[in-house]
């Protein structure tokens, strides 16, 4: 199978700020909600901010273009700050897939303007189109990969605010394994079987 460096690159040029969007705001969404329940923790580390150099997380970057599954460097946060720490640490994990899930909606409806009324010329209009659709798949893997209630993925923060204290804190003891069964269930397919379903259906409730 040959690779096509020219194909590569021009999907990576379309793909890239999209992605670093997604990922920008999906941090920095967990960091304002946090802010706004007490946490000065990313403000301080000055999180609190669009510019995707305070969010990028390298290998991060790198597994999207290789996996197509990609991640930011998480926001810190001190639930000590909160004044219902689980439920708090519930909205502020919550925030990050509801930011991207919007982002995947007002990308949609972008794309279906500016493909109805056609009001810039096609050498803008189609790249344009292709990135917004590429934010519309990219936006919605990031809501759904988060959602696996695996440590350290924003699923398992929720699960944790949803479960009786003690189970919450026995399942907390999984998260120095998490990554190693994230890979593991990657390269078994098991992440793929899991998710793609819903990303495939919902890109295509999307865009039509």
């Amino acid at each position: 199978m040959n690779f096509d460096f020219n194909s590569f690159m021009q999907q990576l040029i379309i793909q890239a700020p999209p992605l670093l969007f997604a990922l920008t705001v999906h941090e920095l969404a967990h960091g304002y909600v946090a802010f706004r329940l007490g946490d000065p923790t990313a403000k301080n580390e000055g999180r609190l901010t669009l510019n995707p150099l305070k969010h990028l997380d390298p290998l991060g970057v790198l597994a999207f273009i290789i996996m197509k599954i990609g991640w930011a460097k998480p926001v810190p946060v001190n639930p000590w700050y909160f004044r219902n720490p689980r439920q708090d640490m519930l909205k502020v994990a919550l925030a990050g897939p509801g930011a991207n899930v919007v982002l995947a909606i007002a990308s949609a409806s972008l794309a279906h303007l500016f493909v109805q009324f056609r009001f810039l010329p096609f050498a803008v209009l189609q790249p344009l189109v292709a990135m917004l659709a590429a934010s519309v798949w990219i936006n919605i893997m990031l809501a759904v990969f988060n959602c696996i209630p695996i440590p350290p993925l924003d699923g398992s923060k929720v699960l944790m605010g949803l479960l009786p204290p003690e189970a919450a804190r026995s399942y907390a003891k999984l998260e120095p394994f998490g990554f190693f069964i994230l890979l593991g269930l990657f390269y078994t397919g098991v992440i793929g079987w899991l998710i793609m379903p819903i990303i495939r259906m919902s890109n295509a409730l999307l865009l039509g």
